[in-house]
């Protein structure tokens, strides 16, 4: 097959992950996980790097990793990840993980895919304005609002959107009121020292609740320019959330559909009817989001066509916690550019003012669904 569809770090990657979901020790499901951690984070085709020389040069690639990798290179799968997943009475729970890794990028097909021609009037990374989601040390970010964007400003961005997390998701450090209140003032006089060079909104990323409403009251979200809202429970259940998810995006606040699924790379996420959640959102003008966050990847490009064929807006956003980690807004580039998405559909391409309209409307739920989606 053609490097040009086919991810070779992913699927190296994946072997390793299934060699650590079956080993024996503690020890060795801990190192060939973080072995495959490295293989998604390089930009180099391992493969390429494997011509070269030993791959033991790779931090974290020890001698039985590398075997595992050069002979799923050799083959198409490793033998000795199959006789222990085979020995290991764990088959079922290496099916269900490999469910779970539906469209998927390693960083080196992010970048591939970024690297290649856009197709006319399809997202590029001269298309893209700033950065929607992101936190801080006002939750459980580890800089501040200005370290953010000053790293924003490095990527040649005009704004951002700060968007820490609401009171209620405790695991998270979720902003006080009292809290938002300060780091707003804090956002004005950068703002008022920028005076327009730069931008930062203060958003904030509501926690969805499990009847689909969100976990702040209605006079707490209209003091935020962007209210994003996102899942954070019932991540692993079978049960069909479409209800959930219908509530949230058409509770009147909500801007932003953010990681829709909440999946991530070990776990499913969110199972609904995701067809009637896009339709139901491109009505009441709710951009759906491709969280770049390389474990998350969510919504992947498969799910992203289908959303764009709903007549959705996207956000394209980094989810990053420190400056360093902006860069993952590649990934959300990546799977938007895959999904074949005009830049005009993507809030992040809009000029500031622009944005700061949308965000600011009020929404009114249609009687009846649109006649005419987006083009």
């Amino acid at each position: 097959m053609p490097r040009a569809t086919r991810d070779i770090n992913l699927e190296v990657a994946g072997q390793l992950f299934d060699m650590a979901l079956v080993h024996a020790s503690q020890h060795g499901r801990l190192a060939y996980r973080r072995a495959a951690q490295v293989l998604l984070r390089l930009e180099t085709p391992i493969d390429a790097l494997a011509a070269t020389g030993s791959l033991r040069d790779i931090p974290l690639i020890g001698p039985a990793s590398e075997r595992i990798i050069r002979e799923t290179l050799e083959h198409g799968a490793s033998p000795a990840v199959e006789r222990a997943i085979a020995g290991s009475g764990k088959a079922d729970d290496v099916r269900e993980a490999h469910a779970h890794r539906t469209n998927f990028m390693s960083r080196a097909e992010a970048l591939r895919v970024l690297r290649s021609r856009a197709p006319a009037g399809v997202i590029g990374q001269d298309d893209y304005r700033g950065d929607l989601q992101m936190h801080t040390e006002w939750s459980d970010g580890s800089v501040g609002v200005a370290a953010m964007a000053k790293a924003a400003m490095e990527r040649g961005y005009g704004y951002i959107g700060v968007s820490d997390h609401s009171y209620g998701l405790k695991i998270a450090h979720g902003m006080s009121m009292a809290d938002a209140a300060r780091q707003r003032k804090e956002i004005e006089r950068l703002n008022r020292e920028w005076d327009g060079s730069f931008r930062v909104f203060q958003g904030i990323e509501a926690n969805i609740t499990a009847d689909g409403g969100v976990d702040m009251t209605a006079e707490e979200l209209a003091t935020f320019d962007l209210v994003l809202a996102a899942p954070h429970s019932k991540l692993r259940t079978s049960d069909d959330q479409t209800a959930r998810m219908l509530a949230a995006v058409r509770h009147p606040a909500v801007r932003i559909l953010a990681h829709p699924r909440g999946r991530m790379y070990s776990r499913q996420g969110v199972l609904a009817r995701w067809d009637d959640v896009f339709a139901e959102a491109e009505r009441h003008d709710v951009a759906i989001e491709l969280d770049g966050d390389p474990y998350r990847q969510d919504l992947d490009f498969g799910m992203a066509k289908r959303a764009m064929a709903s007549g959705c807006l996207f956000a394209l956003d980094s989810d990053a916690h420190s400056g360093a980690e902006l860069a993952y807004s590649e990934y959300a580039l990546a799977h938007a550019r895959k999904a074949g998405i005009p830049a005009r559909r993507i809030i992040n391409t809009w000029p500031a003012d622009q944005l700061a309209d949308w965000a600011g409307r009020r929404k009114k739920a249609p009687s009846k669904p649109s006649p005419r989606r987006r083009r």
